[in-house]
Formats: structure tokens, sequence, C-alpha cells
């Protein structure tokens, strides 16, 4: 290897084989997670420096460190598959965490042949975990390498010229020197006061999310709120303290980095929580839970229970007990404490795989607040707070089992003292770590029950774990005598469409097993023993709407067109191979918005160019000759790629969305491009651009697109269309059209920007209406401005969706629908019920009323609903 100006070398840290990566037996490695890199299977038991740094982390065990570079890249070096299992026992650190090395001083000696008896293999990593900073340009190919010798891999800054890249290196090790400088100073002291931004405050998310920002630096930081602190390393710790939305916390940092952890900590706890799926976003944007007055409430009759709504709907069946049996693990141990010790990692790390299997699993097909929740869990199942303490129990001489439920139950009483309801709410996570990992040593649960047919489960409150395990084809509903709407098992309950009743209070537990049951989680009702002929009313309605759902499904192939012949193409909203499948079996003309902002989440880089082509190509081949429309990648706002590490906006939906993102990484956008362009056959997919403002911005990226595809050997033209979601090119919607091959209007972000209303708030949620006659004025400018040029407007964002709108939608000159696949055969069927002249003189009045309200009571009158 010959290294240009600008790059630099890691040199072998062990002595033997080669591996390439994809070759190394862990997929968590294998599949670049800790970033990119090379193995290399040792024949002798040193692990060496590979270059001058400073050690950044040691593990606990021993078994894995990670170095920082001068030129400030962090190079992850650890040895054999799943040691950390081992805990400890064969690895001998010769260095400590914070300590400065040079290439070739031993870092860690360790027991090569009781390693290789005790783990799955000894194959050891060296993994650059700040990737997205730093890319490998070469490396060893497969043969032997001779430790501290051996060239391994070179490496260089991204997006930096060679010169720069020279002085970039340089330049971090001045600051590096300037910055110990002054710690040195200020005896390594720095402080900040803070005042919590996100929605909730302090809870798992975000602090989960800002431990992770202050991760490598050479600090220890905590946080303190009233009289209470925390080690930022403590996702439980950070809990405790009950900080909530708006309290104000000191951060207070020691060591050589101490001013740069306090700013990347306060800088991750400044941003607004606008990604935090599952406990802002999906509560907000969900029919608002609400519970009966007081004074209803000891109205209701004798059988009947008042609680809050967390998930919509109708149900009945039996009542059936989802309290798991309590899992009772011996106190003392068998065996040593450092058997015990194992035992417990071993749980863990069990626990961790099916958590990662599952976080995945929910990825693919589009739950991201439910692999955003399990994502948490993950994290806590290394939380120090909670290892350190039942490791102190173990070595006491309790069982892995008893000092794991001792250490779990004790935070759960800290957090049960907290006076926020949110922040209280995720002890329901810790006792879902609790459940897993004394599974995972041998115990047993109920989760796994056999369940009858309109099973109504009952419980003082599910656990996501609960949820993810059982049979959703059996289970009606869902009633919890506690918990609370912004749980995470209520989340969950809300995205697979299960009823969910939460806090209705110590009577549920008075009703039998078996008991008949009538559930309206809408109206926050719980009907137990009813007669026959409540019974009977609740089937009726039911069967009354199964029985309309099959029959629009039945005719969801036929064409969608008003009675006197003006065809409307019904297309579906989606975000996976799966929701393609479920839109052509549902009868979706086309996909009319395909987000692709799934591909670039939960994950550690960007896709690359091939992995574009590949989701898309195998979404194309599901639709079997349907087209698609495919948006480019719209991040930012509700919407967060961590390895972007943008900077913190104050207001994310006013920054760097859409196609402004191509401003800092147009390498995203044109890897995206490059693996569209590739999709064949030729016509079967077409570009939407989010976010464009003006004329201007359109012409460059058509220029782009197009040099993209000459690039690729296409002579044809691709279709290109804009989003429709500021005022802005709603106005200039004639001078888009121009240079657009089509329009598609996103009524939620219009809506938004229109009213100047944040749609995730649920106090503004019932004003922040697409039915405002502003947003209809917009939506008619911009059909009208569309048709000067004999362009299509279609509509994909809600609206579209909502039955009053549709007849609005139609009249105004909107010719495309693009809702969720499960709706597309009940708005089919409401388009065939319109009559076009209708719709276009009932738009125009709409056009003049001065309300949401009133648009919605005048649609009600003209097309009453079913």
């Amino acid at each position: 290897m010959n290294p240009a100006q600008g790059q630099f070398v890691l040199l072998a840290p062990l002595t033997g084989p080669v591996v390439a990566l994809a070759d190394v037996p862990d997929p968590v490695f294998a599949e670049g997670m800790f970033g990119d890199g090379i193995g290399i299977d040792p024949l002798d038991g040193r692990l060496v420096a590979p270059c001058d740094g400073v050690v950044a982390h040691l593990a606990r065990t021993g078994h894995a460190l990670t170095i920082r570079t001068t030129q400030g890249a962090e190079v992850l070096l650890h040895i054999g598959i799943d040691t950390v299992a081992l805990n400890g026992e064969g690895f001998t650190p010769k260095v400590a965490e914070g300590a400065s090395v040079r290439a070739g001083d031993v870092l860690i000696e360790f027991d090569q042949d009781f390693i290789a008896r005790m783990a799955p293999s000894l194959v050891s990593v060296v993994a650059i975990a700040n990737s997205d900073a730093f890319e490998v340009v070469d490396r060893a190919r497969p043969g032997a390498a001779k430790a501290g010798v051996s060239a391994l891999v070179v490496l260089r800054a991204r997006g930096a010229g060679e010169s720069a890249s020279a002085s970039a290196a340089s330049a971090v090790t001045q600051a590096q020197t300037e910055s110990h400088t002054e710690a040195s100073a200020s005896a390594g002291e720095a402080r900040r006061t803070v005042t919590l931004a996100h929605a909730g405050g302090l809870h798992a998310r975000p602090a989960a999310r800002v431990r992770e920002a202050v991760r490598g630096l050479d600090a220890r930081v905590e946080v303190h709120f009233g009289a209470r602190k925390a080690p930022i390393e403590s996702v439980v710790g950070l809990l405790a303290l009950g900080a909530g939305e708006g309290a104000t916390v000191e951060l207070v940092a020691t060591g050589r980095d101490a001013a740069k952890a306090v700013e990347a900590a306060a800088n991750e706890l400044l941003r607004e929580a606008h990604g935090e799926v599952e406990e802002t976003r999906a509560r907000d944007t969900s029919p608002a839970p609400r519970e009966l007055p007081h004074e209803a409430a000891s109205a209701l009759p004798a059988n009947t229970l008042a609680g809050v709504c967390a998930s919509p709907g109708v149900a009945l069946g039996k009542l059936v007990r989802w309290d798991n049996v309590e899992v009772e693990p011996v106190e003392q141990a068998a065996g040593t404490p450092a058997a015990e010790s194992r035992l417990l990692d071993k749980a863990l790390a069990a626990v961790d795989a099916e958590l990662d299997t599952t976080v995945r699993a929910a990825s693919q097909r589009g739950a991201v607040g439910e692999a955003g929740i399990f994502a948490v869990h993950r994290v806590l199942l290394e939380d120090p707070t909670l290892l350190d303490a039942a490791r102190d129990l173990i070595s006491l001489g309790k069982s892995a089992g008893f000092a794991w439920r001792a250490a779990i139950r004790a935070q759960i009483a800290v957090l049960a003292d907290v006076k926020d309801s949110l922040l209280a709410e995720r002890a329901a996570d810790l006792r879902d770590i609790e459940k897993r990992v004394l599974r995972a040593l041998g115990g047993s649960s109920a989760a796994s029950r056999a369940l009858p047919d309109e099973a109504v489960l009952a419980a003082d409150e599910f656990t996501p774990s609960d949820l993810s395990s059982l049979d959703r084809s059996r289970v009606s509903a869902l009633v919890m005598a506690g918990g609370g709407a912004t749980s995470h098992a209520a989340i969950i309950a809300r995205q697979t469409g299960i009823p969910a009743l939460v806090a209705v209070g110590s009577a549920l537990h008075a009703i039998a097993e078996g008991t008949q049951v009538v559930v309206d989680a809408s109206a926050g009702r719980l009907e137990y023993a009813p007669g026959e002929q409540e019974i009977e009313r609740a089937r009726r309605e039911r069967d009354r709407l199964d029985e309309l759902r099959e029959t629009n499904r039945r005719m969801s192939g036929e064409a969608a067109a008003t009675r006197d012949g003006r065809a409307i193409e019904v297309a579906a909203n989606i975000a996976t191979l799966d929701d393609a499948k479920i839109a052509v079996e549902n009868g979706a003309h086309a996909v009319g918005l395909l987000r692709t902002e799934l591909l670039f989440i939960h994950r550690p880089a960007a896709p690359t160019v091939d992995e574009h082509r590949q989701s898309y190509q195998a979404i194309t081949d599901a639709l079997a000759g349907r087209t698609a429309i495919i948006r480019t990648l719209d991040v930012g706002a509700d919407k967060e790629v961590d390895y972007l590490t943008l900077p913190p906006e104050p207001n994310p939906a006013l920054g760097l969305r859409g196609i402004r993102l191509a401003q800092v990484r147009p390498d995203l956008l044109d890897d995206q491009l490059r693996g569209l362009l590739a999709v064949q056959p030729v016509g079967a997919v077409r570009i939407l651009l989010p976010m464009v403002t003006d004329a201007g911005e359109l012409v460059r990226l058509r220029a782009r697109i197009d040099e993209l595809a000459r690039e690729q050997g296409r002579t044809d033209r691709i279709e290109v269309g804009v989003m429709i979601e500021v005022p802005s090119a709603a106005l200039l919607a004639d001078q888009l059209a121009r240079h657009a091959d089509f329009l598609s209007i996103g009524t939620n972000d219009l809506t938004q920007y229109t009213l100047a209303m944040d749609r995730c708030r649920p106090d503004l949620a019932a004003q922040a209406d697409g039915l405002h006659p502003a947003v209809l004025r917009l939506i008619g400018i911009a059909v009208q401005g569309a048709e000067k040029h004999g362009k299509w407007v279609g509509v994909c964002g809600a609206l579209a969706g909502d039955p009053l709108a549709v007849p609005l939608l139609v009249g105004l000159g909107v010719t495309e629908l693009s809702v969720d696949p499960v709706s597309v055969p009940a708005i089919k069927a409401r388009v065939r019920s319109l009559d076009y002249p209708l719709c276009r003189q009932r738009a125009q009045d709409a056009l003049a009323l001065e309300s949401a309200q009133a648009v919605r009571a005048m649609s009600r009158e003209a097309w009453p609903l079913d």
C-alpha cells in the first residue's frame, strides 16, 4: 500500500491471516454495523496499537478498545466473537482508558487457547467506528499479516481533498493540543445549563441519544436536576431524574474533553424531538385519547367501567387475563460469582440478539415506532446502573436471575416516584427487559399461551414484548387497569389497529376470566356481562363495517370513475415491499408515493447505489406492471437519520429537509438517483422531488438527473414530478409545471405551512385541518397552474384518504388520489358515488367558506358518510 497525500495507514494489530469483513462470522460486524473495516484470525495472544493515538474507550471486560488516531478516526479493535460473555476472563489489558499509545505498543494480552474454547470464534475485527467521517480507500488482500509491521488499511477523511485532508489532520492535532492545554488550565471541568426542548423531557430516546453524543470523549459527564444527579452513560439514571419538558438541567463534565462533551450533550438536549416516533408523533397524530368526565363516569351503569382511549375502535369477546406467571428466581447462586456473571452476560447477549431481530423486522415492515421502542430496550440492556447493581449482588452470592430482577425493581421503584407520567411509564420498559432476561436465564412465562377466538386481553399493564409475542389474529381488544395512552404498548396497539383501553382501574381485576365484554375504546368504556341486546348491537355494527369493507374489496379491481365518467386514479402510498403487495391486492392503480426514508434509517451508514436499485427493483417487480412514483429522501423534521450528523435546528420543519439536504450531502441524492435510473423496465418508475420551493431548484435537479442518466447510457427521458408542500410551490405551480411532468400535493405539510400550525402538536391537531379554505384555495391554484401546461395533479397527503375531502378534491380538478393501501377499496367506492358537476360546484362553494369546520359540515350534508 502506498498512501497518497492526506491518507494514513493502520498497521495490523494482530498476527494472522487477513479476513474480509463480509466473512467475519458475526452479522453485526459483517454487515458493517460498527463501521467499515477488516478481520484477522489471530495466531498469538497479543493485540498491539495499529497507529499512534489515544485509548478513547476500554471495554470493562477487556476484550475490546477504541483508539482515536491523531487524525480523528475512531478505530475499534475487537478480539474474537461474542467474547463479552467471558466477562473479562482470559484478557489482560496493558493500557488504561485515556492513555496515549504509539504504533506497536502492546494493548491487550489474551489467552488464545482459552478464548478459542469458550468463544464462537477467535476472528477479530478492526472497524472504523466513525465511518461517516473516514473512509477505507485500500485494505490488505487475503494473506498473512504481522502485528505492528504489515499495512492493514489506508484511511482518509471523507469529503476532503488530499491537501485538505493533510491540513485537517494537522488542525485536529493542533485542536487536540489546544483543548488539552485549555482543559488543564481550568482543572478539566466544564458546566452548562440547558432547558429541555424534547417533548416529554428527558425520556428514553433522548436519554439514549445524549449518552451516544459523548461516547468516545475523554470526559465524565453528569446531569444535575434539582437535588438529583446521574451519570450520562446511565439511561436509567437519567430517567430517574424526572426532568420533563421545559425543565432546566445542568451538565457538569470533568476530564480532558470536558468542554467538547458538554457542548455535544447540550446540542442533543436542545434538539427538538420531532423524531421521537413512539413517544410524540405516534401519540399526537393518533385520535386523541379521552377520558370520561368524572360526573359521566359516576353515572355509568353498574356493569360499565370508564377508561382512557389508547387505540380507538369497538370490539367484543371473552375476557382473558394476561397476567404473566411470575418468574421467581432462586436467591442463592448454585455456582461461583464468575459463573453467575457469565450466565447473566449470555442471557443479555441472547436478549440483545432477539431485540436486534425484532428491530430489523419492524423496520422492514414500516413499523418505525415499534422499531424505535425495541431499539431503546437494547440500550437499557447495557445500562451501567443496572449492570453494576446486578454484579454487586452476584458478588455477594446471589443468583444471576435474582440479582437482575432486584436491580430492575430498584430502578422501577425510583421511577415510580417521578412526578411525570410519561417518564414514570418507562417503568414498563424495565419490566419488559426484566421478563426477557429472566426467560433467557431459564424462567417461564405465560406469553406463549393459547388464546381463544375474539379474546379481550386484560392486564394491569402490557409490555411491548407481550404484544410482539401474542397471536394478534385472535385478539379483539386490550384493556389495562393501569398504563397510559403514551405507553409503548398503547402505541403498538394503535399501529396494529387493536382497540385498547388504559387506566380502567383496579375494578378491572374484579371481572372474572371468561366474562363476555364489549369494548368501546373510542368512547372510553368497557361493558362487562352485557345483555343480549347490547351484544347484538355491537355485533351488527361490526358485521356491517366488515361487510362494507368486503364489498369494496371485491370491487377494488374495477376502475374508479364518477357516475358521469370522470376518471380518477386511486393509487397507494407505500414504504416497503410488503406494502406494495398489499396495494396490488387492494386494487391500487399504481403507487402514488413510495417513501424511501426507511432505506436510510436504523443503519450506521447510507445505502449504496446497488442497495437502492435492489430495493426499488423488488418493489417494481411486485407491482406487476403498475408504475411507481418514488420520492427522493426527505429527512429532517419528524424523520431523523443519526449518521447524517446534521447540526441541531431550532425548527427542523423549516430547515434542511427534502432536496435542501442535497446542499450539504449531494452524494446521498446522487446515489439514490443512480439507483432509481437503473430500475427496469424503462418507464416503471417516476421520480418525485420533495420540498421544492421554486422553478430554479427543479431546473437544476432536472439537469442533474439527465446528466446521471447519460452516464448510465440511458437515452429515454424519465418523468420527474415535484411535491407541492409549501405555499410558494402552490402559488408558482404554473412555473413549476413548465418543467415538471406532474405535480403531487402533500397536504400534511401544505396545511402545516399554510396555517402556521405544527401538525404534531396535539393541542393544534383539530385546527390544523387540510379542509381549511386557505389550503383548498392553494390546491385549486396548483391545479390551474398545471392545467396551463397540460400536466396532471395528484394528492398524496392524508386528505386524499378523507371521505369528506375526496369529493372536493375531485371538484378542484385533482385526477389522482394516493392513499394507504388498505384504504384503496373504500376511496374507489367513494369516487364511484360522485357526480363531477356537483363536485365542481360544491368545491367552489367551499372556497368561500370561513373555516374547515364549515367545509366539513357542507361536505357531510352533500355526501353523507356510510
